[in-house]
Parts: structure tokens; C-alpha cells; sequence
């Protein structure tokens, strides 16, 4: 959104953008000194400590292009030289974030536990998105209404993030559980054996039996998501003759402000997705993931079929417009929590958290693929067509569903079975 409302074209927009998943898709790599070196409640403090500066120096840094690049999308990504490698760096402490929270996660809850969670978990996790495209985007919407300059109302919405990451580090500092032991000191515990157990971490995750079924999953279960969630709401704010063809307009965005926008998104939107979240989560509890997985599948992806209705129809009622938001998302919170839940309980092990972490990875990957080549699949045939090429890409998550369905327990696995199974 910040970059839609700079005027950065979307082929660059979602290209450059989708750059910054790099570091979760990465994070495998240094996954395993998270979880062997120190303990998962410093590294969750410290990066936390880490993105607040990152906070304050984008605050600082943001550029101020001109209105007239603005309004006619053609500021270069290249003026935002500075804020991308802040938000690289960012990115690469929020991934260092997820790794030991994850870790942090499965040492607290055992597997009951993360069943009965999980969909509250994945709900907070989608809050963090949902609260910047939501409720800040709101917020600088509303301040771009009462001073009609929107590098300023970003720069000052960047500074409300700062105080907001603040408050939580601090936090976070008194009030976080200490669920585990130091790891012992480099006199009981050498560098050797250090790599060695990271070799053997990354070893195990690829010799686990189902892995390439596995990462099949975890790359196109999501496919048509990752086309739909990098375009979803430059849509809402494009106008209608975003896109012409000899004069004609042909998928075209709605035309929404960015307080509209950030209030969808901020107020109907986080209440289904929490709700979407919370039910999934208590409804695959208590029928576990092989007797849920179609369900969920079919929540994942039919409600993106909304957004081609949207670009068809170009509806100006925002209630229309905010109901078929709000059944997307909610669509979206049920069945992404089978998708967790099954990256959890492949990632079950001695390495549990060194494995989760690849595992994201993959999830990072899945948004990458599709990320890169989004912006300008919709420049060349505007926005109808790419929200029909997006969902028609739902097909790859019924049939990977369909051969991870075939392969899993009807039941969920006993924290007994496990610990056998370890042994």
C-alpha cells in the first residue's frame, strides 16, 4: 500500500516487494544456531530490540516524491533505495523473529495443546499483517485526508509502528515466560559439536519419509493466494481507467480512498479473519487434519473467487465491497490453519524448530513464485483476467490435497507415539 500510494507501477511494486520474502525463504540456512545457540526467548527479545531501531531509521528515511509522480504511477522503486534495505534488514530479523517464536511455541504446548491453539496462534500471526494493511493503513489514510500529502502521512504512520514495537519489546522483557533451560557454554558445548548437530538438522529434515510429498504441500497450497495477496489491494485503490486497451476501460481497480481500504481491511476484515482462524483451529481439534483438509482446502480457495466478481461487477456499495472482503478473509483464516498444523506435525522431532523453520521457508517460496511475475501479469491483461488466472490456479491445491489427504493418520499423533518414535 505504501508503495501503491507513492505511484510505484505494480510490476515494480510486486516485484520489489516480493524480494523481501527472501529472508524467510532463506531462514533455513541460520535456523539452526537459533535453536543451538542461546535460548528462543533472547533471540525473540533481541530482534524485536533490532526492528524497533529499523522502525525509527524508516520513519526517518522515507523519501518524498513529487504529486505529479504520484498521480501518474511513475515514481521509480529506485527512490526508495534506502527504505528497502531497511525493510531487507527488517525482514531478515522478523524471519530470525519467526524462527525462535515458532521454536518458542512447540517447547510450551505440547501436540494437543498445538491443535487446540494452533488456529488462535495463526490468527494472531495474520493480525500483524492485517493490523499494517488494516488499521495503519487507516490511520494513513485518514491523516492524508486532513493534510492531502501522502509521503507525510506514511512517514508519520512509520513513527506510530516504532512506538508500537517499542512498547512490545519492553514488554516482552519483563513479562515473557522463560520455558526453557540456557544452553550450556562453549566449555560443554564446542563448535564442533555445534556444526555438527546444524549438519545433522538439515540432514534429517531431507531424509524424513514423505519430504518431497511434503514440500509439494507447503509450495502449491497456497499457489493461487500468492498471485491474489500481492494485488489485492492496489486493486481497491486503483481507479477504474487503470487499465485501458484502445481507449476502452477493462479491469480496472475500484477507486476506494486508503481510509476506506484500511477500514475494510482493519475493522470487517480482522474480525472474519479471527473468527475464520478460531473456528478452524477448534473445528480440526476436534476432527484432526485428515478428516478437515478438504474442507479447509476448499475455504482456502474458493472465496478468492469474490475478486472476480469485484473487477467485473466494479461495485461502488462498500457493502457489497466489504462483505466479499470479509468472506475472503474469512475463507482464508479456516483454511490456512491446516496448512500450519501440518507444517507442525512434519516438523515433529529432535529438530523440531530447526525443521519448522524450513519448513516456512518453503511458505515463503510459495508466495515468491507467484509474487515475482503477479505485477506485471496484471499490466498486460489488467485485473479481471489475473484474478481468473489466479484462481484458476486453486486446481494445484485440490490435487496436491488429494495426495497429501491419501497419506495422512485419520488421528492425531499421541505425544507417546512420538517420543517412541524419537527414541
Amino acid at each position: 500500500m505504501l508503495f501503491a500510494k507513492m505511484g510505484v507501477p505494480n510490476d515494480q511494486l510486486a516485484f520489489f516487494t516480493t524480494l523481501l520474502y527472501f529472508p524467510w525463504f532463506l531462514k533455513g540456512l541460520w535456523s539452526p544456531f537459533v535453536d543451538v545457540l542461546r535460548t528462543k526467548r533472547w533471540w525473540i527479545v533481541t530482534m524485536q530490540a533490532l526492528m524497533t531501531a529499523l522502525c525509527i531509521l524508516l520513519t526517518i528515511t522515507l523519501p518524498h516524491p513529487s504529486a505529479e509522480m504520484m498521480a501518474a504511477k511513475e515514481t521509480s522503486v529506485g527512490l526508495f533505495q534506502w527504505t528497502l534495505i531497511f525493510f531487507i534488514i527488517t525482514a531478515f530479523a522478523s524471519a530470525t523473529h519467526d524462527i525462535a517464536a515458532d521454536g518458542y511455541y512447540m517447547l510450551a504446548h505440547d501436540t494437543k495443546s498445538q491443535a487446540a491453539f494452533v488456529g488462535i496462534r495463526s490468527t494472531f500471526y495474520r493480525i500483524a499483517a492485517v493490523f499494517s494493511q488494516g488499521v495503519l493503513v487507516y490511520t494513513a489514510g485518514y491523516i492524508e485526508q486532513k493534510t492531502g500529502n501522502i509521503p507525510l502521512s506514511w512517514q508519520v504512520t512509520l513513527g506510530v509502528t516504532s512506538v508500537i514495537m517499542l512498547l512490545v519489546t519492553v514488554y516482552h522483557c519483563f513479562e515473557l515466560p522463560k520455558v526453557e533451560n540456557p544452553h550450556p557454554t562453549s566449555p560443554t558445548r564446542g563448535g564442533e559439536q555445534v556444526w555438527r548437530e546444524l549438519g545433522q538438522a538439515f540432514g534429517t529434515f531431507f531424509t524424513k519419509p514423505g519430504v518431497g510429498l511434503a514440500i509439494g504441500f507447503m509450495l502449491l497450497y497456497r499457489l493461487s493466494e500468492g498471485f491474489l495477496v500481492k494485488l489485492s489491494q492496489p486493486f481497491l485503490v486503483d481507479t477504474k481507467e487503470a487499465f485501458l486497451r484502445e481507449g476502452q476501460v477493462i479491469g480496472g481497480g475500484l477507486g476506494l480512498s486508503t481510509d476506506t481500504v484500511g477500514l475494510l481491511y482493519g475493522t470487517i476484515g480482522v474480525i472474519f479473519l479471527l473468527l475464520g482462524g478460531i473456528l478452524g483451529g477448534i473445528y480440526i481439534s476436534r476432527r484432526g487434519l485428515k478428516r478437515s483438509i478438504w474442507l479447509m482446502a476448499a475455504a482456502l480457495t474458493l472465496p478468492s473467487f469474490v475478486y472476480c466478481y469485484l473487477s467485473m461487477a466494479q461495485p461502488e456499495s462498500l457493502w457489497i465491497i466489504g462483505t466479499a472482503v470479509s468472506f475472503e478473509q474469512f475463507g482464508y483464516g479456516f483454511g490456512f490453519t491446516a496448512y500450519m498444523l501440518y507444517m507442525m506435525y512434519f516438523s515433529e522431532g529432535k529438530y523440531k524448530t530447526a525443521h519448522y523453520a524450513i519448513c516456512t521457508a518453503f511458505m515463503a517460496l510459495s508466495m515468491m513464485i507467484p509474487g515475482f511475475v503477479a505485477g506485471a501479469l496484471e499490466m498486460a491483461v489488467g485485473y479481471t483476467a489475473f484474478f481468473w488466472i489466479a484462481n484458476a490456479c486453486s486446481i494445484t491445491t485440490f490435487m496436491i490435497t488429494y495426495f497429501v489427504y491419501k497419506n495422512l493418520s485419520p488421528t492425531l499423533p499421541s505425544r507417546e507415539g512420538e517420543e517412541t518414535q524419537n527414541n
